[in-house]
């Protein structure tokens, strides 16, 4: 199925076609891991960017091979950090895929994805497993840039943002039954909103993301 004329938006039903691709991919073993550690990224890194804008001060940001991840800061608004982190990582997916329907900017668009993820290592990556994982993060970015034809490009990075729209909206999952752990619970303590309210809110984001993103090529026709 043919893509539209001058746009890096795809036909419905080839977007049907890339978010199966996304949904196998972020199922298979060992090919999902480095998608989970780049919507791990995303999380981190909005949990980040809030304390930031908020007034606090990010000491570093740690991420693991199982997809798990921690932003170490002080100060700032506590309620915004927390909440920022999955629905942080559903707004950059969404975000990624804007970039991705511009023919004549994708190769910029990776250019900043790079440079994202180059700028987190020298200022918030501490150890070594971070290190490896940003630099793995990197060169999925820098690989794609290998190939010439400005359309592969848009769908590699269209399925790419699929998969962390993907991952963001089963994450949250993750939190159902955490006593004391995680962000759902931190955002009860500070407003006595239960935890599962927050979960909920989140999947709502992540769902809306995709949504919306259906919409954009549905009204693109």
């Amino acid at each position: 199925m043919p893509e539209q004329s001058g746009s890096g938006l795809p036909r419905p039903g080839r977007f049907m076609l890339e978010l199966i691709l996304a949904l196998i991919l972020v199922r298979l073993p060992f090919i999902s891991i480095p998608f989970q550690w780049l919507e791990s990224f995303f999380h981190e890194l909005s949990h980040g960017l809030a304390t930031v804008i908020s007034g606090g001060v990010v000491s570093h940001i740690q991420l693991f091979p199982n997809g798990a991840g921690y932003c170490f800061s002080a100060g700032g608004w506590p309620v915004l950090i927390g909440f920022s982190g999955y629905f942080g990582a559903a707004l950059w997916g969404y975000l990624m895929y804007q970039m991705a329907t511009r023919p004549a900017w994708v190769k910029v668009s990776y250019g900043i994805l790079t440079s994202l993820v180059a700028l987190t290592t020298i200022l918030w990556a501490r150890d070594l497993l971070t290190l490896i994982i940003l630099i793995a993060l990197g060169i999925l970015f820098l690989a794609p840039l290998r190939f010439a034809q400005s359309n592969l490009l848009m769908t590699l990075l269209r399925v790419m943002a699929l998969m962390v729209m993907l991952n963001a909206l089963t994450s949250p999952f993750a939190l159902m039954g955490l006593e004391g752990k995680g962000d759902a619970q931190l955002l009860s303590s500070l407003t006595w909103i239960p935890g599962w309210i927050w979960i909920s809110i989140w999947l709502v984001c992540s769902a809306l993301a995709l949504y919306f993103t259906w919409r954009r090529v549905e009204a693109a026709q």
